[in-house]
Parts: C-alpha cells; structure tokens; sequence
C-alpha cells in the first residue's frame, strides 16, 4: 500500500509525521510517507475522535478515508489518484494559460464599459441624485454650456422623459470631420488648451465618449453653414454615419438612451432634471434653457438662486457681489448649521472643494476683522458662519476634479498651464491661487458693502452674538458631560466603534474605506447586538439608543446638549465643533418596522433636520431597509422587501412556500443581517429640497397637535392590513 501510494505521487504536500501517529495510531504506517495533502491532515487533526466513521466528513473529496483499514482500499486509491491527477492538470493548465495572448489592448470606449465607475461614479437606478443616468445628461449639457460661455448660442432645448434625453444647442457645432473622433476615441477634444474654450468644464475628452459608451442607443448631429454630419451607435459602437444638406440653424444635436443593462431598471427623476437646469440658468445669465418646453432663465444669477431656495425669512436682505471670475451671495438666517452651494465653471460641486473652503476662511476672516475694529468684538470663525446662508461660484482655467463627477473642486490655482519660454524651454505658468484669490475679493468688497449699507450690520452682529453665547453654554454642558464619563469610565459606551474613519487619512491601499465608513443608529440592545455581529467592523460602527430620543423641535439646543443620549450621539459623529470632523460617511437610521421604529426613526431625523441639516443637504443620512419577508421552500430561501417582491417569490418557488413577516431587527438572525448590510444593502437616502422650508415642515409633523394636522392624519389614516407589507 506504501509503494502503492508512493509510485502514485498523490499525496504531495509536507505534514506533521509525530502528530498524525499520535492522533490516528491504527493508521501509524503512513507515518513512513513524505508527503500527504495538508488541508486533508488539518481536517483530520480538528476530529476530536478517532474512530474511523468520524473522519468521512473530513475528506476535501467527499469520499470517506475508510479507504487505509478497508478491505476496498485499491478502489479508493485509484479514485483518489485520478482526483489529484485532474487538479494537478488544472493548475498545469492555469500556469501556462497566462501568455502574451493573455494581455488585451481594448479598443475605442470598451474601456468605460467594462470600468464604468471610473468615469461616472454609480451606476443606480435613477433613484438618487448622483446616479449615472444623471452624469450622462450633464456631460452633454456641459458642453453646451461651454459654447454659451464661449459667447455662442443663447438657447440650449433640452428634452427628457423616462428612459431618454435629447440636448440641442446653437453653438458652433463639432467640425464635421472630427464628429466621430469627438464622441468616441478617448482623450479627443478640443478642450486640452485655452484656445478655442477657456474656463469650460468639460476638460479630460471623456464626456461625451462616456455617454456613447454606456448608451444603447446614441445620435449625435452637427450643423455648421448648410452641412451637417451624423453618427449613429449602439453600446459605443458605430452603425452609420454621413454628410447631408441642412437648413438647421449651427449647433449640436445629442439623443442618448442610457443601456438598460447597466443602469437597470432604470428611469429620470424629472425632479432632478429640473433642479439641475435651474442652477444651470443661475450661473450663466441671459442663457435660456427650454426644458420639455418650460423655458428657465436667470437675470440676477445667484441671487435668484439664494432667493428662490430661502426656506425662511432672512435676517437681512442677502449680500451680492460680483466680480471679474466670481460671484458671491450671502446672508443669515436662524437655522443651524451652513446651507452654502459652490459652483465652478458652471458645474455645481455638491462637495465642495477648494473654492468653497476659501470662501468660509474668507467670510470669517473679514467679519472678525470689521467688527473687531468698529465694535470691539472679537468673533469665532464658527459663530460668524453659524446659520449662513449663500453661494459662491467662480471661473477657472482648466480645473481639476477629485472624479470624473466633478462633484469636489480639486484645484490649487486659478490657471496652471506649461508654457514655452523664448530660450525654447518649459515652464509652467501659474496664476494666483484660489484662496488668495477668493479672499482678496471678499475681504475687499464685503468690507466696502458693510460700510456702505449700515443698516444690516446690527442685524449681523446680533446673529453673531446669539450664536456665541449659545456655543458656550453648549460647550460647558458637553465638557462637563465627558468629564462625568472619564470619571465612571464610561466613554461613549452606546458606541461599538469600527476601525477606518470618513475624516482620517487612510493607509495606502485602504483609500476607498473612508467612503464606505458608516455608522448604524439603533434601537435598543437586541438590534445593536445583531448588527454588531453582522457587520464589517473595519467600516461600520454601531451606535446604540436607549428607547426614544427627546423630541427635539419643542427643545432648546441647550436642552439638547444636556440630554446624555444626544450627546453621546453628536460624539460619536464627532460633530461638536465642525462637520468637516464627521467621522462617518454613511449615518444609518436602522429601526424596526412597526410604529415604535417609525417614531424613533422620526425623532432622530427631527434631530438632524433642526441641528445638522447639512449632514442631510450632504447625503450623508439614510434609513436602512430590512426585508419585511422571508419566503421558502424546500430548496431555497428569499428575502423580500415588499408585497409585490413577496408575491413574486411565491410565484417562482411554487410548492411548499412557507412565510416570515419580520417586524423587528431582533427577529433576524446576525448571519442573515449580514447580507442585508453587506454589498446588497439597500438605504434610503434622506433628502431635502431647497425649496422646502425646514421650519414649517417640523412645526406641522412634530410641534403642536394642530387641527391641521389632525385632518391630515384623519384623511391618510390606513388599517394595519393596508399597511402590512408597507415598505417604509
């Protein structure tokens, strides 16, 4: 038998001689072997008994090891022979199937398809603000844009319904011969320099290209003196193209179907189609955008925008200044928190950047310095911003994003380009920076306006002032909170921590975790103790609550730092003094389906809305949604989300379907929570419109039990069986 296996060569990795005699002396004699499978000896060593029936499990081949005391043995050893024979031909076959064959170049737009995260962030449904579907319209849009500002064409028709868009501008149109190139060889463009489009958004020849490569359907048609030429592809793919007479006005034409295959299921948002055209007329004053034949035009730019988005009455009539390449507004209100929207070149860049962080150090700085020289007043930087209310936009040369999105402003200078010198060599030209240059201008003609329009300057210091003393008092509460829990040695004890931080710099490799570090908020120990299990403690902490946090619309901010829970929560987000401190990306609102999780996922909204609504402006909170069934059979289990998912899975599995209404967190066991918090997980984002005043949305849902209200709750009531299966 020894010689038998030996000749065979199967057994082929070292093991532990000594041990295995120990463990299994009935079996000592293949002690003698040199070699034998180590993944097999440690699924022997880890059977606590030695009798042979126990080891039938341990086999990597499904075979039981009877085979070394069996009379049979010689059939066992010719099935486990051929058994490592095929893997050894397998691995042969892996080594040598990686050849020069192996390497692909990918031709034209193949590459966005297969990596399309790459050029335009998420994928989505159209469910969400930053889906795809939405950069797609935007990249064509832009470009547009970019001929308006080039001072051709003052209409740009825009025509969008479910599932696609068409954009027609009256710019000068792509030269006919390079329509192709344009719109479907990578880095093509004719926005690499300064000479034929200055301080345009579309910079990286990727734009149009990426629309092309991710719709199923795109047209694109340009018009220049009479001529026209036109493209037609399919994926990324040309399948017809050609010159014909025209008597169309000059401009481009662009019809895109973004492909169902990638964006599945998916459908615009109308709106947010709107909400995006709205900016775009804001910035560029005198363009007319005719969206589905509603025309949208600015003539006071960002003002119009500040005063349309007012979601209270302001404290002064807003500030607006404009200059050569920038444009600012501003004022206050009595909310809390920052409400400032940044744009550049046009494209609004919902995370900020370098432009907005100069404009809050610009801002502050300027009003410190007034009042501390006509009123003696010395100011923090975060009581001066507390309640602002304003944009900023600015013009560059060639900006640069942190992502194809454009979404975060990453420039340092307002031009930076390689120039060649006289003596023939290269250099580069470097303008001011961005925050010299926003600061100069704020400092400038902030101060001016504060001297000449006096009458506002009470009503800002009087801001300012309230503020203050409010952080101070809030502050005393919270020092003397931490100090009570250093001493029972209790520091944040609701919190189960994770280990990558959305405000930390990450190791090298490990970037991408501070976008995924989330935090859970849950209701009592039970839900907290199954997530906890569940998640993926390098990216998701778990924030325990204790019942139903206070209401805190009918409560002071004082009141608020007073209450321990509270307190403990704006810890953990590490918010106390600035949300540029925010420890997590994601806060997670994750209750219980029934009227109990309803109200505390109602109370900890109310909480953000009125002391961090820009945590919510941001995207940064969502409602976790949990499988309110699960059904099976026999052979397979479905979690579902709603009735029609519900019905739908009974369906397909036929026979012997049982079902499980789940109701609260505690009712699903951790290993199944951790698909749902996994890479499937599925949130809500909480979101909040401009237009929508803050104030009154709170008073009517969570202050006093007006008679409106109880006409509204009389009107909407609904059964519980209307409710069952609700998706909330």
């Amino acid at each position: 038998m020894l010689a038998a296996l030996v000749q065979a060569n199967v057994l082929r990795a070292p093991y532990w001689k000594a041990t295995f005699t120990r463990l299994i002396p009935n079996f000592a004699l293949i002690a003698a072997l040199a070699q034998t499978p180590a993944l097999w000896v440690l699924s022997l060593l880890q059977s606590k008994k030695s009798k042979h029936r126990d080891f039938a499990a341990a086999s990597p081949f499904g075979r039981p090891l009877f085979f070394f005391c069996n009379s049979n043995y010689r059939k066992n050893l010719l099935y486990l022979q051929d058994k490592m024979s095929k893997m050894a031909e397998e691995r042969k076959i892996q080594t040598q199937d990686y050849d020069e064959g192996k390497i692909i170049t990918l031709e034209g737009v193949e590459h966005i398809r297969r990596r399309p995260g790459m050029y335009i962030g998420r994928l989505g449904n159209g469910e969400k603000q930053d889906d795809g579907i939405y950069v797609l319209l935007k990249e064509i849009i832009d470009n547009s844009i970019d001929e308006f500002a080039m001072g051709f064409g003052k209409q740009v028709v825009i025509n969008v319904d479910e599932k696609s868009a068409s954009v027609r501008d009256y710019g000068r149109g792509i030269p006919l011969g390079k329509v192709v190139d344009a719109v479907s060889v990578l880095n093509t463009g004719a926005k690499y320099d300064d000479a034929v489009f200055k301080k345009a958004v579309g910079l990286n020849g990727v734009g149009s290209k990426a629309v092309n490569a991710l719709s199923e359907s795109f047209y694109v048609e340009s018009f220049r003196d009479g001529q026209s030429f036109f493209a037609q592809f399919e994926r990324g793919k040309l399948q017809d193209s050609g010159y014909r007479e025209t008597k169309e006005k000059n401009g481009t034409l662009v019809r895109f179907t973004p492909d169902n295959l990638l964006f599945v299921d998916y459908k615009y948002n109308q709106d947010f189609v709107v909400e995006m055209v709205k900016n775009y007329s804001y910035l560029k004053k005198g363009l007319t955008l005719n969206l589905n034949g509603t025309p949208y035009k600015s003539e006071n730019g960002l003002l119009d925008l500040v005063n349309d988005s007012l979601s209270e009455t302001p404290l002064y009539e807003p500030i607006h200044l404009v200059g050569e390449d920038i444009e600012i507004v501003m004022t206050h209100g009595n909310s809390y928190g920052e409400n400032i929207v940044s744009f550049v070149n046009g494209q609004n860049t919902r995370d900020g950047g370098t432009h907005l962080a100069a404009f809050r150090e610009a801002v502050s700085k300027t009003l410190k310095e007034f009042f501390k020289t006509n009123s003696k007043k010395d100011f923090a930087p975060e009581d001066i911003r507390q309640g602002i209310i304003g944009a900023v936009s600015i013009q560059i040369q060639e900006p640069t994003f942190e992502a194809q999105t454009k979404t975060k402003l990453g420039s340092t200078y307002m031009w930076e380009k390689e120039i060649e010198k006289p003596d023939g060599t290269r250099d580069l030209d470097k303008g001011p920076t961005i925050r010299s240059f926003v600061n100069d201008f704020v400092s400038r003609t902030l101060e001016n306006y504060l001297h000449i329009h006096k009458e506002i300057v009470p009503s800002l210091q009087d801001k300012i002032m309230a503020s203050e003393q409010e952080r101070k008092e809030i502050q005393g509460i919270q020092k003397k909170t931490r100090e009570r829990n250093k001493k029972t040695n209790a520091y944040n004890p609701k919190l189960r921590d994770c280990r990558y931080h959305f405000n930390e710099k990450m190791p090298k490799g490990k970037e991408e975790e501070a976008g995924k570090s989330s935090i859970f908020i849950t209701e009592g120990d039970s839900a907290s103790g199954t997530i906890t299990m569940a998640r993926n403690a390098d990216v998701q902490a778990v924030f325990s609550l204790r019942g139903k946090p206070i209401n805190c619309f009918k409560e002071s901010r004082k009141k608020v730092a007073e209450n321990d829970e509270l307190n403990m929560l704006i810890s953990a987000l590490g918010v106390e003094d600035d949300l540029e401190n925010l420890r997590y990306n994601n806060i997670v609102i994750a209750t219980d389906a029934d009227d109990d999780g309803m109200h505390i996922r109602m109370l900890v909204v109310t909480f953000f809305l009125k002391y961090y609504p820009d945590l919510i402006r941001r995207g940064h909170v969502h409602i976790l949604q949990t499988p309110l069934f699960r059904v099976k059979n026999k052979k397979e289990m479905r979690y579902c989300y709603s009735i029609e998912e519900k019905e739908k899975a009974i369906k397909s599995l036929k026979t012997g379907v049982e079902i499980t209404r789940f109701k609260g967190l505690g009712e699903i066991s951790h290993q199944e929570f951790s698909d749902f918090i996994g890479e499937n997980i599925r949130l809500d984002e909480v979101k909040l419109s401009d237009e929508e005043n803050i104030h009154e949305l709170m008073e009517f849902y969570m202050g006093d039990n007006t008679l409106d209200r109880q006409l509204f709750i009389k009107s909407n009531l609904k059964t519980e069986e209307e409710l069952d299966g609700v998706d909330f």
